[in-house]
């Protein structure tokens, strides 16, 4: 008889481990390791099998529509080949060995049994091509148990014994941090626990908080019955919403309240450009320790299906370890992002009608922003904040409602390139954004049709909340912020604050990171510094010139003013042309002095170091000088 099924909620705790139980928690993890990856390579060996057999061959063969009869075909191949859960819960008993049996009872193998055979059975439907065991250096970094009262399992005691909480895990108690001020966590203990599972993961470093000299934390998810905590600012509202969803933004546009558009997830920017300085300091500290496994040009070598060997670095894991840190704080920070999203929606109404997409279309299409701003993660996030408040969701198709093409004036449909961000038609609608006039749309469709209800006084009221909708954008953009290229304000992308100061032609100095920079001339003499250096003071700030714009510059021989407007070279220029000198530059090979380039005596030390590692990185065998 199948077990009834109750709402389940997770609660997490930290542990408080010291270097023993540490050090026995990772054999025993180790152990779980080694059985999954066996288990998972006999579920996958007889997979193989039945897909070998003839018969596999004619059920594949059997028009989808006899369901019943394509069933019983691959139930029974099935059941010839030992591809089942339960089966393979068999498999277990035989493959937990002596040695693993003193780490992993009975009842964690099943359900290592039960993962393993999940992962292939999603191979075996197409939902997956292959499956990914666990190497030692990946590891398996959490176990489960199937219930509460036996081997890996949260005890919790009485109020009178302390209100202390601990994981057991054979001889090991492991006790967990609880802030019972903690009003989330204080509810959450008084539900009845259905099973504990044991989480590792990896800090920044050894000495981080709660790590131990492995630098990696352990944590207890509590699966408990009922409902999840919601607090009471977090209560479902009563409206209709249409939602309009992008790769990078969101359009929010309900029956009654204010209409929005917005970034999905914009405050992930810090921490992405973090992440990306990061993996380029790893390449070049791989690039480094195995100089034979790249060509001149700095590729990886190819050796067709002969594998590299890769020296690893103690800088190199150092770096590995802060970046999988950074990956980690990015995906803690865009999930808090989303679920605070979700309550946001949610306040204003718990009634959302959604377009339907394919996410991985997306992936294909969008790989960078759909990885950054993850938006199947917030509709399923999105999905369960609904639920729990007792609302209702609709995903409605795309093809049969084809609202980005409709327009409710006059009832028709008209295609648009997606290049093109804004809704116009001849029947009076007024140019109105293309998101938000599809989330309008979306809110006024019914579960159940195609096309819209929409009363004139409805539009009439919507119309103003759109128009302020766009205007709260356009602020945005107009103070330099970074938008969406999708919500069609030209040059969004690209906006900057205007410069304090004036543009000049005559000085020029630094080219770095795709813009050059004017600075203006010296006002007072500069105070010579060693080894050739240069200190000034300036009156106004540094000018900013984009990536696009010529500067000419006099007296300039051609081919240097070619060099220039192309940004394939950087001079540095002397105002005014009589005062020119030459400073000396220190190589870093050698210990002398040499008066390689003229340069004007405004600049400081710190540039020409720049400038001559910039000139290194580009391999220039020649100095240009004027």
């Amino acid at each position: 008889m199948k077990k009834s099924q109750t709402m389940t909620f997770l609660l997490e705790l930290p542990l408080a481990v010291d270097a023993g139980q540490a050090k026995r928690l990772r054999a025993h993890l180790e152990a779980a390791r080694c059985l999954y990856n066996a288990l998972l390579g006999e579920a996958t060996k007889r997979l193989r099998r039945m897909r070998t057999d003839p018969a596999w061959q004619a059920a594949s063969a059997i028009p989808r529509s006899r369901k019943h009869e394509r069933h019983a075909a691959f139930s029974q191949l099935r059941k010839t080949y030992g591809f089942s859960e339960f089966a393979l819960h068999d498999f277990a008993k035989e493959a937990n060995c002596r040695w693993i049996a003193d780490h992993i009872d009975s009842v964690l193998a099943q359900t290592l049994a039960s993962r393993a055979y999940h992962a292939v059975n999603r191979v075996c439907v197409g939902q997956a091509k292959k499956v990914r065991f666990k190497s030692t250096g990946r590891g398996l970094d959490s176990v489960e148990n199937k219930r509460n009262d036996t081997g890996l399992r949260f005890v919790l005691q009485a109020p009178q014994g302390g209100n202390a909480g601990y994981l057991v895990w054979g001889n090991d108690r492991l006790p967990a941090i609880i802030d019972w001020n903690d009003p989330v966590v204080k509810y959450g203990l008084e539900h009845r626990i259905k099973y504990a599972r044991l989480i590792r993961r990896k800090a920044s470093s050894p000495q981080a908080k709660g790590a131990d000299s492995q630098g990696l934390r352990y944590a207890v998810q509590l699966v408990l019955e009922g409902k999840p905590y919601q607090k009471p600012r977090n209560a479902g509202g009563t409206d209709v919403i249409g939602l309009d969803l992008g790769p990078a933004s969101l359009a929010i546009v309900p029956r009654q309240g204010p209409a929005r558009l917005i970034p999905l997830g914009e405050e992930l920017r810090a921490d992405a450009r973090t992440k990306r300085r990061l993996a380029r300091k790893l390449d070049r500290q791989r690039q480094a320790t195995n100089p034979a496994n790249y060509d001149t040009q700095g590729r990886i070598k190819k050796h067709g299906h002969q594998r590299l060997m890769w020296k690893d670095s103690r800088g190199y894991l150092a770096t590995r370890r802060r970046l999988a840190h950074q990956e980690r704080k990015l995906a803690a920070h865009r999930q808090s992002l989303h679920g605070r999203l979700a309550n946001e929606i949610v306040r204003q109404g718990n009634t959302i009608h959604l377009e339907k997409v394919s996410y991985k279309a997306w992936q294909k299409q969008y790989g960078k922003s759909v990885g950054l701003h993850a938006p199947g993660m917030f509709v399923d996030r999105l999905k369960r904040t609904v639920a729990r408040t007792g609302g209702t969701l609709h995903e409605l198709p795309t093809r049969t409602t084809k609202l980005s093409q409709y327009c409710h004036g006059c009832k028709r449909y008209v295609k648009k390139p997606l290049s093109e961000r804004w809704h116009h038609c001849a029947c009076g609608i007024d140019p109105v954004q293309r998101d938000l006039y599809s989330a309008f749309l979306l809110a006024h469709l019914p579960a159940a049709e195609t096309i819209p209800s929409i009363a004139l006084k409805e539009w009439e009221g919507a119309e103003p909340r759109l128009v302020a909708a766009m205007e709260q954008v356009q602020q945005r953009a107009k103070e330099g912020q970074s938008l969406p290229r999708s919500f069609g304000i030209s040059g969004a992308r690209a906006r900057r604050p205007k410069s304090l100061g004036s543009l000049r032609q005559e000085p020029i100095s630094l080219y770095r990171r795709g813009r050059l920079e004017a600075l203006d001339e010296e006002q007072e003499p500069p105070v010579p510094l060693g080894r050739g250096g240069f200190s000034h003071t300036t009156s106004q700030q540094p000018i900013r010139l984009r990536r696009s714009q010529l500067v000419h510059i006099p007296q300039l021989p051609q081919r240097l003013q070619n060099l220039l407007n192309t940004h394939q070279v950087l001079l540095f220029l002397l105002h005014p042309l009589s005062e020119q000198r030459p400073i000396p530059i220190r190589q870093h090979n050698t210990g002398h002095n040499h008066p390689i380039l003229r340069v004007p005596p405004c600049i400081q030390s710190n540039h020409l170091t720049l400038w001559v590692r910039q000139q290194r990185k580009r391999h220039l065998q020649l100095f240009l000088c004027l």
